[in-house]
């Protein structure tokens, strides 16, 4: 009984600040359908790259969160950049919410658990729920390795600087339509990839690990989000950095970790190999 009503009480109320911002960035995402150009594509390709694959899936996610491999402060801080011109908040606040998502994956201490429907925990944790909005004790149990460091601190604190930043420079080249392209249509569409990867993976594809979770492998939401979509492989083996684990799993974001190792940029490089017990993880030669 407890369980739902703590449940029920996360429902209550909507969080203003995000739906009148999303509600914003999803007019003027389809605002752009009506200003199409090469160039505007291009300019969303690009940013969509920079912010998705580099961002999130290399350094949010697979850097920050769970440490599958080390790289220079420079390149680290660079990555925790790209990741903030996702707009999906400060590292540290996401950060915080993933890890606490694997701790607590499918239970009500899941910010966007799927058993409390498809919509919950595509967006409605966002609009309703806790969304990224973390106490200080939580953020110092979750990410204390993060708080430590001044510079991703700031990079956290001022995160939505980046987009004005982005829209400048896209502003200057091509004009307020390359801006509909470059930030307001290629937020909406990472967006909302990255949250099929917290509903979608938890409902359909398959599964090649007996997790603790519901997680599974789906090939669909990989190649939308640069290999971040074999999630059951994801769950079963969280810190490693490679997610596609067969030869047909495309995971781009593990081609460009592994390529960044091979030019020296990045090292201590985890990967689980199939046919390994399962609590070995090696370190990529």
């Amino acid at each position: 009984m407890q369980n739902i009503v703590d449940f029920k009480a996360k429902r209550e109320g909507l969080n203003w600040d995000s739906f009148i911002a999303i509600g914003i960035f999803h007019v003027l995402a389809i605002g752009a359908l009506f200003t199409f150009s090469w160039a505007n594509l291009t300019a969303f390709l690009f940013m969509w790259w920079f912010a998705g694959s580099l961002g999130i899936g290399l350094g949010y996610h697979r850097l920050l969160t769970h440490r599958g491999f080390k790289a220079p402060k420079w390149l680290e801080y660079f990555f925790t950049f790209c990741g903030t011109l996702a707009l999906q908040a400060g590292a540290v606040k996401w950060v915080t919410t993933h890890r606490i998502h694997h701790a607590h994956t499918e239970t009500d201490k899941d910010p966007h658990s799927p058993r409390n429907g498809t919509y919950w925990a595509h967006i409605g944790w966002i609009m309703r729920g806790t969304s990224q909005e973390h106490d200080d004790a939580t953020i110092r149990k979750y990410a204390p390795d993060l708080i430590k460091d001044p510079v991703i601190v700031f990079l956290s604190r001022w995160y939505w600087a980046s987009a004005i930043v982005a829209g400048i420079v896209l502003y200057s080249i091509g004009g307020y339509s390359m801006v509909l392209w470059g930030v307001f249509a290629r937020t909406v569409f990472g967006w909302h990839m990255t949250w099929l990867v917290n509903s979608a993976t938890h409902l359909w594809g398959t599964r090649r690990f007996e997790t603790r979770d519901d997680s599974t492998n789906n090939a669909l939401i990989a190649a939308v989000t640069w290999g971040e979509g074999w999630h059951n492989n994801h769950h079963a083996q969280p810190t490693s950095a490679r997610h596609g684990l067969a030869w047909y799993e495309f995971d781009i974001n593990w081609m460009t970790i592994w390529l960044l190792q091979k030019v020296g940029l990045v090292t201590d490089v985890r990967v689980y190999n199939l046919g390994e017990q399962p609590s070995q993880l090696k370190r990529a030669a």
